[in-house]
């Protein structure tokens, strides 16, 4: 269903567009995602103001049309009253933020210092979950970041025109049972995978890094990357992404074939993606999600 289309059907629906009128926030960390559901928005006729972080987002942010306001990284408090100015109650956050820009030492303001003080762990979904709580406790609501972008999510099936190997087929199948763990645990979302033996997991140095590091370890020789959504994933927040440059590390690693969770991973400029893994005769695999018992209640 077009996004444009889901306020008159879906009218009381958490976490989709109610009104042509009502104005979204977009927290823009890196990369292209900011860009794309910026683009969504407007072709859902939808007025979105951005709250920029300096140490992250693209400088083309300025020139996309929007309302901007940059805020550092610590700057919870100057984002939140920004949006309440703009009156927004509902925001989307979209766009990396390195793991360790969090842990650089950027100077909190009095909100964010005020929020990190009641954390008990300094994980990727305590520290966005927090946000999340300090947002709705002025009124509000961090939905899903993919609302805006639906189309970008990765089909299940094979997306290339080779199919995975006998080999690759039994990496994946056993690097599906060690990423969900590593998932579950909230470490990192892929693992890299040869002969049925973990050769890399990605921790805070992100998804290329850890292609890299196993591209070293195994002389660049028959690899294959597992990148999973989180068992229980929050679609609000820290959604697997994969593009262009994710296939390029692949090939510098000597990585030949791709799995990801179908539905809930963001595949960026997707016919480039595809039509870079065919020319070079990798394969990419989207699999479902794991069904868990959240996901379904009783009727």
């Amino acid at each position: 269903m077009p996004v444009a289309a889901m306020s008159d059907a879906l009218p009381d629906a958490p976490g989709t567009v109610t009104s042509h009128t009502e104005t979204y926030g977009l927290i823009a960390g890196n990369g292209q995602f900011p860009f794309y559901v910026l683009e969504g928005a407007r072709a859902a006729g939808v007025r979105m103001v951005v709250a920029a972080i300096r140490e992250e987002t693209a400088p083309d942010i300025d020139r996309t049309g929007v309302k901007v306001e940059w805020c550092g990284l610590g700057q919870l408090g100057k984002m939140i009253r920004f949006f309440r100015r703009e009156g927004v109650r509902r925001a989307i956050m979209a766009g990396q933020v390195k793991h360790r820009q969090i842990f650089s030492g950027a100077l909190p303001d009095w909100r964010m210092a005020t929020m990190l003080l009641k954390l008990a762990r300094n994980n990727t979904d305590s520290l966005l979950g927090a946000v999340v709580a300090e947002l709705a406790a002025d009124g509000i609501e961090l939905v899903d970041s993919t609302l805006f972008v639906p189309h970008l999510l990765a089909p299940a099936g094979v997306l290339t025109k080779r199919r995975p190997t006998a080999r690759e087929r039994a990496d994946i199948d056993y690097g599906l049972e060690v990423a969900q763990v590593i998932a579950g645990l909230d470490l990192g979302q892929t693992i890299v995978v040869r002969n049925r033996a973990v050769v890399a997991v990605e921790a805070m140095e992100g998804t290329d890094a850890a292609i890299l590091r196993a591209g070293e370890l195994a002389h660049r020789r028959e690899l294959t990357v597992v990148k999973v959504a989180k068992p229980q994933q929050d679609m609000r927040f820290d959604v697997p992404v994969i593009g262009r440059a994710t296939i390029e590390t692949m090939l510098t690693a000597g990585a030949t074939a791709l799995a990801v969770t179908a539905g809930k991973t963001l595949i960026f400029d997707r016919d480039a993606v595809i039509a870079l893994a065919n020319r070079h005769k990798l394969t990419i695999l989207g699999i479902p999600p794991t069904p868990q018992p959240h996901d379904h209640t009783d009727s």
